[in-house]
């Protein structure tokens, strides 16, 4: 399946995994309106800074937005600042440009994920390991999503990348390039880290060491990292933001980002996403899809290897974090995410070694490429049928042929072997993402309430102030405008009442408060569209009103 083509030299394999990611990746990239909620928040919180020219403040209207360092909309606000110098048309207001820099992340991540396997496993391995980053299913989300964690794993996998391939080093395997190569790889990537997403990337690099110093019982080796120029450049490279936030905010953004953020999510589930230690291992199953199926089936090995310098790495890699991971009351799927590239490249070295388990009770466990692809088969389509009310016909060609790949790599398993089987399932997801994020999600507009609202308003003939009641989705202030005002139905109709180009969005809950209030002060208004829709934030089915003044 595998042709010896493909990694005939780096150039070759780093080229077929770019556009690997490129097949997983694009699909709907530009089309899909701003996704709630975060993604949104961010987005907008860029755009203020275009808006306003402060580049150190991070603000969502007029609130502080202090839960994340500057990094990620430093990125944003480059993209978005270069297309509009390149006279791009409303560029500020297209979501694409804001996920430009988690698209880079989520391919620099598939081919720095290639680059450190290479210290672990011979060149086929490591393209493997860059496939199985780049058809999993969580970094093809994370690439669409204009927020910080695709760029983490970017910086995580360059960072522990380069602290891997100097352990293997001082024991003897490998060497390196310059006594300066790798240093400057891994405290770079820890500054950039820092700055897109705080100290989570210190935590991953920090409990590998431990864990290695007392498996090994020294940690001699960490001079070779230049501990001290290596603390001082990030320190240089991150201190003058910190700063600069801090002459700005006081405490307030510790305050923010430690206290009400990262120590929240210790001790509770914050925003309802509390769960159960094994959360992580059972989502794995779908979210590393399709390379977790070989995941068991590379287990025994693994195990068997675990005192080579190599699997001791990967293991302190992986094992303490997903430990932290799992204990730590908040939990979302992308949490775990900077620790796949190291489950990549352990199962890839396994199946290059033919050293899969041929345990029966294994093997009938690949059946999961079809039953996951029929289960999200099943979900395209029902989404097509009760969002959109229609058969969805556009992705079933997609659909048909991921069934058929997905049947193929179980079927053929035992004849052809896990790296066939991998491909194919490669294959798989790249035909569900062409399907899901390339046909479903931009074809149903009842999945994006605030684009509809937004599309209806830029009819208006002028520019519009727009009051929103009952409906405060972040998507809606991206796309209408900083100046949004939030209120309640009788607040709105208050709004209106100052006339000119005012429009009120009033959820159906909120409608007879704005309806009663109108009547109290003789507003005199017009009704535009309903929008019928489906809130991807709350999960729940919206009603929206539009109504603008009609007193000029």
């Amino acid at each position: 399946m595998l042709p010896d083509w493909a990694v005939g030299s780096h150039g070759r394999a780093v080229a077929l995994l770019f556009v690997i990611s490129l097949l997983a990746f694009l699909p709907g990239f530009f089309q899909i309106s701003p996704v709630d909620r975060d993604e949104a928040r961010f987005a907008q919180a860029t755009k203020q800074m275009v808006e306003s020219g402060d580049y150190i403040d991070i603000r969502f209207q007029n609130e502080s937005r202090y839960k994340k360092p500057i990094g990620i909309y430093w990125l944003q606000a480059g993209v978005v600042k270069a297309a509009s110098a390149l006279g791009v048309p409303r560029a500020h207001v297209t979501i694409g440009l804001y996920r430009i820099p988690s698209l880079a992340g989520a391919i620099g991540a598939v081919l720095l994920t290639y680059w450190s396997a290479l210290g672990f496993v011979s060149r086929r391995a490591a393209f493997l390991a860059g496939v199985m980053m780049a058809s999993s299913i969580l970094l093809s989300v994370e690439a669409r999503l204009a927020k910080t964690d695709a760029v983490l794993l970017c910086c995580c996998v360059a960072a522990m990348g380069a602290l891997g391939r100097t352990y293997l080093v001082a024991n003897g395997i490998g060497r390196a390039r310059h006594p300066y190569f790798l240093p400057a790889i891994f405290w770079t990537a820890l500054a950039a880290g820092s700055l897109v997403k705080g100290p989570l990337i210190l935590m991953f690099a920090a409990l590998a060491v431990v864990t290695l110093a007392v498996t090994d019982r020294s940690s001699r080796w960490l001079g070779l990292l230049k501990p001290v120029p290596g603390v001082l450049w990030l320190v240089l490279l991150v201190l003058p933001w910190l700063v600069a936030i801090v002459m700005r905010s006081g405490t307030n953004f510790f305050a923010q980002s430690f206290g009400d953020d990262m120590l929240a999510k210790v001790g509770s589930g914050q925003e309802s996403h509390g769960m159960l230690p094994g959360f992580y291992l059972v989502l794995f199953w779908v979210t590393f899809f399709p390379g977790a199926i070989l995941a068991g089936l590379a287990t025994p090995a693994i195990w068997k290897a675990r005192r080579e310098p190599g699997a001791k790495f990967l293991l302190a890699w992986i094992v303490p974090s997903w430990l932290v991971f799992e204990i730590v009351a908040t939990k979302l799927p992308h949490y775990v995410l900077p620790l796949y590239p190291a489950i990549a490249i352990l199962i890839a070295g396994v199946v290059d070694r033919g050293g899969l388990s041929q345990r029966l009770w294994l093997v009938r466990g690949t059946v999961w490429w079809l039953l996951i692809t029929a289960a999200i088969t099943a979900a395209v389509l029902a989404t097509h049928v009760i969002v959109g009310q229609q058969m969805g016909l556009l992705a079933w060609p997609f659909l048909a042929g991921a069934i058929i790949f997905a049947l193929r790599a179980w079927w053929l398993y035992g004849v052809d072997g896990g790296e066939h089987a991998l491909m194919r399932g490669a294959a798989v997801s790249v035909l569900l993402s062409m399907a899901a994020f390339g046909v479903t999600a931009p074809g149903l507009p009842e999945l994006f309430p605030s684009g509809q609202v937004a599309r209806y308003l830029r009819t208006a003939g002028c520019t519009p102030a727009v009051v929103t009641a009952g409906y405060h989705e972040p998507s809606l202030v991206f796309l209408v405008g900083t100046d949004t005002v939030q209120s309640d139905g009788s607040g709105a109709a208050d709004f209106l009442l100052a006339g000119g180009c005012r429009f009120a969005v009033v959820e159906k809950a909120a409608e007879r408060a704005f309806v009663h209030r109108a009547e109290m002060i003789g507003l005199r208004y017009s009704s535009g569209p309903r929008i019928e829709g489906f809130n991807i934030g709350t999960g729940r089915q919206v009603s929206l009103a539009i109504f603008r003044s009609d007193r000029g």
